[in-house]
């Protein structure tokens, strides 16, 4: 059994392609699911939909006809053609499967590296999969361990302690100042890509959004993409909402200001203004209770945080890949136990085979059975002792599968047999596994 990944992401694949893959409710997500696992090569699947990616991962007997299985299963489901898909697809197989798994979770794959909101989709994605029976032992384990890895990137680092974007550094800024943003109304002008950064960071720690835009068809179209905690007003009501509102995000692409010391009125309370639009969108000046952060005042703290979540991210990459190297080593270790196991089951029914033999023949009185029998036990023990620990010691040599088979070969051992002893070890060690959710 292998493992293998098709990624889609923002890396590989435009919006309209992932907005067409998208498979957001429980029912699509179910009938995606039920068809890729229909194939008789796909043991086990999970599919991961969000706004950024969509990743089909599974445990497969073989990846060839896999692959084109699932790029078939998801064209004739999306409506996009199957060589368009392949043409996109980045697609992992083995370790190059697991070391993506874990680098996603781990968040260095995401838009934003160092976001933290991947790890939480995943286990949604995951738990969805288990919940309805796609995700068996294979991928629950490398679930588990995928969790873990980005546990220990988010303790070993501060990758997802400091935003890398002007807009996240904004509303970063806006937390400090404010307290927290739950239920705080913001405003946020413009309907570019860094309103809908600042809009997106916004909703993600509780506030409400109100949109204005010179275009209210635009903004009502990315309230209508955020979701949840937006609404929108026209621009002729920008007034009265900045005299309203203690948060003010401006972010256009006008070629003047639009708020201006006429549009302002004094307030008691404290208002905090950012001003993240070149050339700047406010001009405002003489109020005591109005703070005004611009592109200036937010850049070093952006080329910081950048500098650091590079470096960072060196770091994080060094313990995927260690972890891929551990996850793959208790693996070998884990189909490595069966081979022992039956080798020494073989080695006693040879043994007690022979002394029944000899039983019958006369060549030992019956009172000596045991006797004989503790001594030919300790005998094959002393025999395989040293051939038992370089065993289960092989995981950690890059020839362990090529001597694993060799081992299956000379004692000729069913192929089939010692997969299902290793899929029971799997089953039986997953109840092992410490909570980790």
């Amino acid at each position: 059994m292998q493992y293998m990944t098709l990624s889609f992401t923002h890396k590989n694949t435009d919006i309209k392609t992932r907005e067409k893959l998208s498979f957001g409710g429980e029912h699509e997500l179910l009938n995606v699911l039920k068809v890729i696992i229909s194939h008789t090569n796909i043991n086990e699947a999970i599919v991961l939909s969000t706004c950024n990616r969509v990743e089909v991962i599974t445990s497969v007997k073989e990846c060839k006809e896999s692959l084109d299985f699932i790029l078939r299963a998801l064209s004739h489901i999306s409506g996009i053609g199957k060589e368009q898909l392949e043409s996109r697809a980045d697609v992992y197989d083995s370790t190059g499967a697991i070391h993506h798994l874990f680098a996603v979770c781990s968040s260095l794959d995401s838009l934003v590296i160092g976001e933290t909101q991947i790890a939480g989709q995943l286990k949604n994605a995951f738990n969805f999969a288990l919940k309805n029976g796609f995700c068996g032992p294979k991928l629950n384990r490398a679930m588990q361990q995928c969790f873990k890895c980005a546990a220990a990137v988010r303790s070993s680092t501060d990758i997802s302690k400091n935003p890398v974007s002007v807009s996240s550094v904004a509303v970063t800024k806006a937390k400090e100042l404010v307290g927290s943003l739950e239920g705080v109304k913001a405003i946020v002008i413009g309907a570019g890509e860094m309103s809908e950064l600042a809009a997106k960071h916004l909703i993600s720690s509780g506030a409400h959004v109100v949109l204005i835009n010179r275009s209210y068809d635009n903004a009502a179209a990315l309230a209508e993409k955020l979701g949840k905690n937006t609404s929108v007003k026209s621009f002729s009501d920008l007034r009265k909402a900045l005299n309203e509102c203690q948060l003010l995000f401006s972010a256009t692409g006008a070629s003047h200001a639009i708020v201006t010391d006429d549009m302002v009125e004094k307030r008691e309370f404290e208002r905090y203004w950012f001003d993240i639009a070149v050339p700047r969108d406010i001009e405002v000046s003489g109020f005591e209770n109005i703070h005004i952060y611009a592109v200036d005042d937010l850049e070093e703290i952006v080329a910081k945080n950048l500098a650091l979540r590079e470096e960072q991210a060196k770091i994080a990459y060094g313990i995927v890949a260690e972890m891929t190297t551990d996850f793959f080593k208790q693996l070998q270790a884990l189909s490595v136990d069966p081979i022992v196991k039956e080798i020494r089951n073989r080695a006693k029914e040879s043994a007690l085979s022979e002394i029944n033999k000899a039983l019958k023949k006369g060549y030992i009185p019956p009172e000596l059975k045991d006797n004989v029998e503790k001594i030919l036990h300790q005998a094959f023990n002393a025999f395989l002792h040293k051939p038992t620990v370089n065993l289960k010691n092989v995981s950690e040599i890059s020839e362990a599968d090529n001597i694993i088979q060799s081992l299956q070969y000379f004692f000729d051992i069913d192929e089939e047999h010692i997969k299902n002893l290793t899929l029971q070890k799997l089953e039986n060690s997953e109840n092992e596994t410490d909570e980790i959710f």
